[in-house]
């Protein structure tokens, strides 16, 4: 642990964005200090958002997933990268038609906000993670493009975690669409500065009194810079001390989990 004192002040700050995969669980078991972390969050009355960058997952299912490892965390507390693809094309073009390549969450999130499905003429590709995936589905995606589709990724991640090693993610499975098409997708999910924008919408929060916490530097970590947040990197998921070598830019504090948190909070109180 970074044992220098504090350097963010947790106490003062009033809302928490964390990162799920690496930072609250790890396949399905919960991470050390992880129960202690969110009664913290609890007991001091702090605004939290568990954002994810899956798209498969719709924050009931997510509430569900944290429920079965003993952790209640109500529905309202999950945005995820299919509920920012939603709000981004809503926002963009409402009651637009899209082509979808990806997993409940992410069909749920687009029909909630009067997003049609469309095979024939869509206004949009959107692409997720999801078994749906297959040449298929590819070829037709490809197509759809070229007759002048445009082209949405839930969210930029090459890979995540499974448990014998990596899984393709997103931006790893639209990049057959970009290079047969010759066109560039538009990402929804982290780093986008939108997805971090309403999530500190969400929780009511300015981004300087909010706190962003994860394991992974190119998504997490620099989201939170670029939206203006104290940012946490934990070691409880994909990163190292190593890893911080090889980025140009630093968080303000490197912990080994969430547990640490709510530790050096309580700490500094007393």
């Amino acid at each position: 642990m970074n044992m220098r004192k504090s350097i963010i002040d947790f106490n003062e700050k009033k809302g928490f964005i964390c990162d799920m995969d690496g930072v609250i669980y790890h396949d399905n078991q919960i991470l050390p200090g992880v129960p202690e972390f969110i009664q913290w969050l609890h007991d001091e009355k702090k605004e939290y958002l568990f954002l994810t960058n899956n798209s498969g997952y719709t924050p009931r299912e997510l509430n569900q997933k944290l429920a079965r490892m003993g952790l209640d965390v109500p529905e309202e507390h999950f945005y995820t990268s299919a509920l920012a693809t939603a709000a981004f094309l809503k926002e963009q073009a409402a009651g637009c038609s899209a082509f979808v390549i990806g997993e409940a969450g992410l069909l749920n999130a687009l029909y909630d906000v009067g997003i049609t499905m469309n095979d024939v003429n869509p206004d949009y590709v959107v692409v997720g993670e999801g078994r749906s995936y297959s040449l298929d589905t590819l070829t037709k995606a490809t197509n759809l493009v070229l007759k002048g589709a445009k082209l949405i990724g839930a969210n930029s991640d090459v890979s995540g975690p499974i448990e014998n090693g990596i899984a393709p993610a997103c931006r790893a499975l639209i990049a057959p669409i970009e290079m047969a098409t010759g066109t560039q997708a538009y990402f929804c999910g982290k780093p986008n500065p939108l997805m971090m924008r309403t999530g500190l919408n969400m929780l009511g929060c300015h981004s300087a009194e909010a706190v962003m916490v994860g394991d992974r530097m190119d998504t997490d970590v620099i989201s939170g810079m670029e939206s203006g947040m104290s940012t946490v990197l934990v070691l409880s998921g994909c990163s190292t001390k190593d890893t911080l070598k090889t980025y140009a830019y630093r968080p303000t504090m490197v912990l080994n989990g969430v547990g640490d948190i709510a530790m050096l909070a309580k700490s500094k109180a007393e």
